[in-house]
């Protein structure tokens, strides 16, 4: 079966109501990542709607949605089809292309999307330099070019200005429905030889009052765990002061996190920077008293060093019975 016939058997039963609501793909000029981000009042919105492969492109397919749009579309632009061509096929094989809502971006910036007449409105789409944002069943017309204007305006790495046309969506009353379920996903410019690092940011909020507010909480807290592996790292190259300086940073970003207090003390005394790392101790078992029954623990796996009265001077510091 080729790849229209396998949209039509897909699209035979349609849905008896629309899943999505606001969505962006796009592509960073500058690093050529692609990446889809989405809002909606439906439960697991990132379920369905948001496919990426890196080095390929990414897609959102919503409103009436059919999945379908998703892999098959990256399958397509996979073989070197511009997506303006490749939907049109699609859409061509689908029974009822009126009731979907589509955007897609490759990895050469090429931009195509579709709002079908039987869009519940308001709906509409906007194609800018290697993104495309699209909506159905707004609030108002005005969602799309207030996405592209937060988009355009959005300074820093792509997953964060993908999360400002969102917000920007929301700035102008976003879903008429109100909001539930949110999704964020990046993928690298180029396939790696660990597919299993490709997807650089992978985020979803399945049900939740505030999703875009917990989307953005989950995305500084991932920010700040992509520095503790780089201090995790440069442990293991033995550059002491780039993995203390990545392990702050951390915390300067989530600094109620006692996760990183804790292992960025172990680090301290684990260097022979035992004085040094005492505070830090300290700190982190005034926020979780736990981490002092790790601590011999660690010692028996030689990620703290077997030196004699060493665990009696770091637990001295947390809270005594």
């Amino acid at each position: 079966m080729d790849v229209l016939s396998l949209v039509l058997a897909a699209a035979l039963m349609l849905p008896a109501r629309p899943v999505a609501t606001y969505s962006i793909v796009a592509r960073d000029a500058a690093t050529g990542e692609m990446g889809v981000a989405v809002q909606s009042h439906w439960f697991s919105v990132g379920s369905v709607v948001p496919w990426a492969e890196a080095g390929v492109g990414a897609v959102a397919t919503q409103s009436f949605v059919e999945p379908s749009y998703g892999p098959l579309g990256l399958a397509g632009m996979k073989k070197g089809e511009a997506p303006e061509k490749l939907l049109a096929a699609l859409l061509a094989a689908d029974p009822h292309p009126d009731v979907r809502q589509v955007g897609m971006v490759d990895a050469r910036g090429r931009v195509a999307a579709h709002t079908g007449a039987g869009c519940i409105p308001a709906a509409g789409h906007r194609t800018g330099a290697g993104y495309s944002v699209q909506a159905n069943l707004m609030l108002s017309r005005e969602v799309p070019e207030a996405m592209a204007r937060g988009f355009e305006a959005a300074r820093g790495p792509l997953a964060e200005r993908l999360l400002a046309a969102l917000e920007a969506a929301e700035s102008v009353g976003g879903d008429i429905r109100g909001k539930q379920s949110a999704a964020l996903l990046v993928v690298r410019a180029k396939p790696s030889d660990k597919p299993w690092t490709d997807r650089l940011v992978d985020l979803r909020i399945e049900d939740a009052p505030r999703p875009l507010q917990e989307m953005r909480r989950l995305l500084t807290l991932h920010r700040a765990y992509e520095r503790m592996n780089r201090g995790d790292e440069a442990v293991a190259a033995g550059k002491l002061a780039d993995a203390l300086r990545e392990y702050t940073a951390a915390e300067d970003l989530v600094p109620d996190n006692d996760e990183f207090v804790f292992w960025h003390a172990v680090t301290l005394a684990g260097v022979d920077k035992l004085e040094e790392s005492l505070p830090v101790f300290a700190r982190a078992f005034r926020m979780n008293p736990s981490w002092m029954l790790l601590v011999p623990r660690l010692v028996q796996v030689k990620q703290l060093p077997a030196t004699a009265g060493l665990v009696e001077r770091i637990l001295a510091v947390g809270p005594q019975p």
